[in-house]
């Protein structure tokens, strides 16, 4: 397979108006082909994304992995980031308008995955608000995969909800040893949610991984406000490699089914 790669940059609609930089990889094809774009956690593009890439780009799906902290001039980590992911949230819809006018991309079929932050950005990138506010006339992803999105803080942080959502078909991926949430987190959100948000949501729990299960780098304790059910404190992110590959094969079934 041959693949055409790219640094690239695009200008956001957000007031005032950001450059934001990505890193864009098509595979050859005759016809156009579906895209996901990639969005960071609070560690910045750390391979993550990477780690997911070359299996995506070999199933035929192009990937643009973004850079939310350079556009900002944000150090990584919890510490230096945005006050809310809803402040990025016109990163991931500037992307979206970006791949639509690559001519090597269906526009119709453009979906969106994220790790913690990044998995935040996802989610809330699924429902009309976030659409009406940030989509500048653009029609709604095409399907959405968050890993570890800090599954407690929906319907109970002001501004983070999935009670309405488009309608696009949404993976959330988790680990019940994942210090910012109870091990049954997941199952939780789910029940507070209303029936036609679960009926669009398929959610997925590792047991034994943690947060950034799929970080492919030494063993990392970070401390965050928003860990440990909004109480705050250390989170260790290690790597889990049976959970890692359990996903990235999860990640391809995915958009291979829904793009």
């Amino acid at each position: 397979m041959s693949l055409r790669t790219a640094y690239v940059a695009f200008a956001t609609k957000a007031e005032p108006a950001l450059t934001v930089a990505g890193k864009l990889a098509i595979p050859s094809a005759e016809t156009k082909v579906p895209a996901v774009i990639l969005c960071h956690g609070s560690d910045g593009v750390d391979g993550r994304g990477e780690f997911y890439r070359p299996a995506l780009n070999a199933a035929g799906i192009a990937t643009l992995e973004i850079d939310m902290w350079a556009a900002r001039g944000s150090a990584r980590g919890a510490a230096a980031r945005p006050r809310s992911p809803i402040e990025t949230l016109p990163d991931a819809f500037a992307a979206k308008r970006f791949l639509a006018e690559q001519p090597e991309i269906d526009a119709a079929r453009i979906g969106i995955m994220g790790f913690s932050w990044g998995a935040v950005v996802t989610l809330l990138s699924a429902t009309p608000g976030a659409l009406a506010r940030f989509g500048d006339g653009q029609g709604a992803f095409k399907a959405h995969m968050a890993n570890y999105p800090v599954v407690w803080a929906y319907e109970t942080v002001p501004g983070l909800s999935l009670a309405e959502l488009t309608g696009a078909p949404i993976l959330i991926q988790c680990g019940d040893a994942d210090t910012y949430d109870d091990p049954d987190g997941l199952d939780q959100l789910m029940a507070r949610l209303p029936e036609a948000s679960r009926n669009v949501i398929r959610g997925v729990t590792y047991p034994g991984a943690g947060h950034g299960f799929d970080r492919d780098l030494p063993a990392q304790t970070i401390n965050d406000p928003f860990a440990h059910k909004g109480k705050g404190g250390p989170v260790v992110m290690e790597f889990n490699p049976g959970a890692a590959t359990a996903s990235r094969d999860a990640c391809v079934t995915f958009f291979s089914e829904t793009l």
